[in-house]
């Protein structure tokens, strides 16, 4: 199953604390024989008890807003909770454009029920968002801080910069331009925001309050000492602000844009019957291998993964296309064992942030029963020139059983791959391919698919 407590790192006393928890006064996670915890210090206890006692932490956890937690244990200068388990931590740019626009939305919802319990989120980063299956769910019990009337929302820059600057690059300028969170993890400068959106922008009053005013705002009282008394905020302005970023954020659309995949995936060379076959082969595969957990590579719009969440593994649907990825959040909404995910295969997620201890890399949060690679070979070893036995060896290090597709030369896509450019690649072949496998995984069944030229393999990692 899967392993989701990334960055951990060893403390004197036994247990390993989370990595990304450090920055925060208020509490810590750790974890303690595989169990994950989170440590509330005494700073926090006003607000905690506050949390508890308005109604708040119940109203959020039954609406299936906030994760829930237990209580193990209180102490004078301690309170230890255990909060439910994520599946699989993600981080924001791997999120579709409807994936972070979702959890943008929830970060509104939860400020808005907040204050009318008396509270107030004291940060808004997009890391406090997690996803189960298509499922926002918040996950910091530690950012509510008690709302006094007439103070200012602090988290107001924060969520600019971690929802509002990449929506808006990505649904004005370009997809892709989430990635952008992976070089600013504290959320993209809203001055280089900016600079970057078209001057269009600038007419648009939403956009030219909180982006472009904001950032001017942001380099002018850079250099100065300000007294946050002299700046008030009623409990009707502050709602205000909250319902105008609503609206702002709903606002935002993908527009007509294109991406490098989108033609090759409307076309498919396989006849009902194989297409058919495909989907039977898999399902017997699944059953054979028992597997409750699945990372589908290369999942494109999700097909395949939903057979896998439907056979009761949670499914990590991962693709390098924007719009395929959000085309399969959209088309399983409400799907608890559906996680899609954009990840380069080629050039996946890093462990990012001090001491790359902030943020893990893709292939250390995770260890799944089975991985998926269904018309993805031809793409590494072809497009990307990466020889049989390195992709054996990376897949061998992710899950027990691999299921994969393999696509002969003789194969249409193979041939569409290969029409603009030299065919060196000699080694590409049925034997190679096996071969190379072979020293990694035990090949338990292989089929070729009715009416195509394409084999499925189930293979067991040695």
């Amino acid at each position: 199953m899967f392993s989701s407590n990334p960055s951990l790192h060893k403390k004197k006393t036994g247990m390993t604390s989370e990595g990304s928890s450090f920055r925060d006064p208020s509490g810590f996670i750790f974890d303690k024989n595989g169990k994950l915890f989170r440590q509330v210090n005494t700073v926090y206890f006003p607000q905690f008890d506050r949390l508890i006692k308005s109604g708040l932490y119940s109203e959020l956890v039954n609406d299936q807003l906030l994760i829930r937690h237990r209580i193990i244990s209180k102490s004078p200068d301690k309170i230890i909770i255990r909060p439910e388990k994520i599946p699989f931590i993600t981080y924001p740019y791997e999120w579709s454009f409807d994936m972070l626009k979702t959890a943008a939305l929830l970060t509104l919802q939860i400020q808005k029920v907040a204050i009318e319990h008396g509270m107030i989120l004291k940060d808004a980063s997009a890391y406090n968002v997690q996803f189960i299956g298509t499922n926002p769910i918040f996950i910091d019990t530690l950012s509510f801080d008690i709302y006094r009337e007439g103070q200012t929302w602090d988290a107001y820059k924060q969520f600019c910069q971690h929802f509002l600057a990449p929506l808006t690059l990505m649904s004005l300028k370009n997809l892709r331009l989430n990635l952008l969170l992976r070089d600013f993890i504290d959320g993209i400068p809203l001055e280089l925001v900016s600079q970057l959106l078209p001057q269009s922008s600038r007419f648009n009053l939403s956009l030219l309050t909180h982006i472009h005013l904001h950032s001017i705002n942001q380099r002018r009282m850079a250099d100065r000492r300000v007294d946050v008394r002299k700046y008030q905020m009623s409990r009707f302005q502050m709602l205000s602000l909250i319902s105008h970023l609503e609206n702002t954020v709903k606002s935002l659309h993908i527009g007509k844009v294109r991406t490098e995949w989108e033609k090759y995936y409307t076309f498919t060379n396989y006849t009902d019957k194989a297409s058919e076959d495909k989907h039977c082969l898999i399902e017997r595969f699944l059953k054979i291998s028992q597997a409750k957990s699945v990372l589908d590579l290369g999942a494109n719009n999700g097909e395949f993964s939903k057979i896998c969440a439907q056979n009761g593994a949670y499914t990590i649907a991962c693709d390098i296309d924007p719009l395929a990825v959000n085309a399969c959040y959209l088309d399983n909404q409400s799907n608890s064992r559906l996680l899609p995910l954009i990840i380069d295969l080629t050039n996946p997620s890093p462990a990012l942030g001090w001491a790359n201890l902030e943020r893990s890399a893709f292939s250390d949060r995770f260890q799944v029963d089975l991985v998926l690679a269904l018309a993805l070979i031809h793409h590494l070893a072809i497009s990307n020139n990466l020889p049989f036995e390195m992709i054996a060896g990376y897949f061998s290090k992710l899950g027990k059983y691999l299921l994969i597709e393999f696509v002969p030369k003789a194969d249409s896509k193979v041939k569409i791959l290969l029409q603009n450019r030299q065919d060196i690649f000699s080694d590409y072949s049925q034997k190679s391919f096996e071969s190379a496998f072979s020293r990694f995984y035990k090949i338990i069944d292989r089929h070729q698919v009715k009416e195509s030229k394409r084999i499925i393999y189930l293979m067991k990692r040695k």
